[in-house]
């Protein structure tokens, strides 16, 4: 059996974890923890793994302290900058043993979206990014987005691609959205919406889209629990689920 603790128990996705991991046969949970909650008490409940949904600005400071209490940690806390998994990646060196996971996205169609438009972003002249949320959200644009648009600026880089052409000169209010590594990136926040995306390849005369929608936060629980299983086998830092995945 995995113990686990859920960190952020009791937000939306929280709750959703906990009950996911309750139902889940090789699981026991061991602790379900508020933001403000002591992360400490995961390791006095003697849990294997955390899982952590709580809010990008302690989400940091939270693996740093169960790397520091000897924990695995699953993360899908969202805002985390190549600086902040830089300083992780940093940490883990001094406990050779743990693995942690930071991922965008667990709903397994958005894994597969991330890692087919990478394998498309070669073929096309035009490639954007559209995510569309609940307007709950904090961060934009997603995690996922950035996640997504980094793979399609690798891939474009790797294969000797230019960026796509814009002719854009003017645009004062960023109606264009967010530029992520050569990639445009679209926030939309909508009441009614969960979590979606959209890829959008161009070549003249054709369009090529890749769209991935969870409808309910119950579509991310088997990728969250993949990687609790997962993660005690993979030491060091993973980011991204695909890497647990078989493709």
């Amino acid at each position: 059996m995995i113990n686990v603790a859920v960190l952020g128990a009791a937000g939306r996705m929280g709750q959703t974890v906990v009950r996911a991991v309750d139902a889940a046969e090789d699981m026991t949970l061991v602790a379900a923890l508020d933001a403000d909650d002591d992360v400490t008490a995961a390791a006095g409940a003697k849990a294997h793994v955390a899982i952590d949904f709580t809010v990008p600005s302690s989400t940091e400071a939270n693996v740093h302290a169960l790397i520091d209490a000897g924990i695995h940690a699953v993360v899908g806390t969202t805002g985390w900058t190549p600086e902040s998994i830089a300083r992780v990646e940093e940490h883990l060196k001094e406990r050779p043993d743990l693995g942690v996971l930071i991922a965008p996205n667990f709903a397994l169609g958005a894994v597969l979206a991330m890692r087919l438009s990478a394998a498309a972003a070669r073929y096309f002249e035009s490639v954007e990014v559209v995510e569309l949320h609940h307007p709950d959200k904090v961060d934009a644009p997603s995690g996922t987005a950035v996640h997504t648009a980094r793979g399609i600026a690798a891939a474009r880089r790797a294969a000797g691609v230019a960026p796509s052409p814009d002719a854009t000169a003017h645009d004062p209010d960023g109606a264009r959205g967010a530029l992520i590594d050569d990639v445009r990136v679209h926030a939309v926040r909508l009441r009614g919406l969960v979590a979606h995306e959209e890829i959008l390849f161009g070549n003249p005369g054709e369009q090529f889209t890749i769209r991935t929608d969870s409808f309910d936060r119950v579509s991310f629980m088997p990728g969250v629990l993949l990687g609790v299983r997962e993660v005690q086998m993979h030491t060091g830092l993973t980011v991204g689920l695909d890497k647990y995945m078989e493709f």
